[in-house]
């Protein structure tokens, strides 16, 4: 066909490199994916597990980001959100599950966004990743599922347990560790330099890279120790979200103002 669909933050993974996302959380508007481009992100990660968001509103923010050459991920609400596969038909380059601690929902996950032979996702008329062309069915979706990323969090004791397993289902992009919650589960809420922490995230490191797959940190919002992942191996990161981002300026520039009219120096 005359062009195909492309993920730019899929071809950075293959390159080796690593690729940089901003976590959507309160954003309604395609606006965010100028910033995320403006400011050197990758991918979109829209958290629909977390916030409220209509799926027009998801689809036109993915639509706009794909064309400017921002990847639009979707984190669903769990490895039965019945929204994938139309997140997938309209726009949505990839798809984030949640909480995945078994092979079963690993194999899941693959069959529902994945179309023949590698999974069972059901074909639609057109899409608009491909212009809605008409363009042969084997040839389209190929095309797609090149182009679609699978992410998968692990986020559990149990998925760590078995995570060697879940990076060998075929079909997975990338283990992405939800730290935060996986702290929470271990019993270390919030000990980010805990070694379990550290070890968990390597673990998940060396499962990726013995299956040829991408291995992802999230929820350590912390520029020093997400350097310090990607240093390690991990190559998809989630940096902050943008409710965590706009607070922050706007704190440290308020912050700034009171404090020169108290007569200190400007931050």
């Amino acid at each position: 066909m005359a062009t195909r669909p492309t993920n730019p933050a899929k071809e950075k993974l293959r390159a080796g490199e690593p690729i940089l996302g901003m976590s959507v959380r309160m954003s309604r508007s395609a606006d965010v994916a100028h910033v995320a481009r403006g400011s050197g992100h990758d991918f979109l990660f829209i958290d629909a597990q977390h916030a409220v968001f209509g799926l027009e509103t998801i689809i036109h923010i993915a639509q706009a980001a794909d064309a400017m050459g921002i990847a639009p991920l979707v984190r669903v609400r769990g490895i039965d959100d019945p929204d994938v596969s139309l997140l997938l038909d309209n726009g949505v380059t990839g798809i984030v599950y949640p909480d995945v601690s078994t092979v079963e929902q690993a194999r899941r996950a693959v069959e529902v966004t994945r179309f023949p032979p590698v999974g069972h996702r059901s074909v639609a008329g057109g899409y608009s990743r491909l212009d809605y062309r008409a363009v042969p069915l084997a040839e389209a979706t190929a095309a797609m599922n090149d182009a679609t990323m699978l992410v998968l969090m692990i986020e559990t004791v149990e998925g760590l347990e078995n995570v060697e397993a879940i990076a060998a289902v075929p079909g997975i992009d990338v283990l992405h560790v939800g730290t935060n919650d996986l702290l929470v589960n271990m019993g270390k809420a919030g000990q980010f330099d805990d070694p379990a922490a550290v070890q968990a995230q390597d673990r998940v490191i060396a499962a990726c890279r013995a299956n040829g797959i991408a291995a992802g940190c999230g929820g350590n919002r912390d520029v020093a120790r997400q350097v310090d992942a990607i240093r390690r191996g991990a190559r998809f990161l989630t940096t902050q979200t943008d409710v965590a981002l706009l607070n922050a300026a706007a704190t440290a520039w308020a912050g700034g103002v009171r404090k020169a009219l108290a007569g200190g120096e400007a931050a």
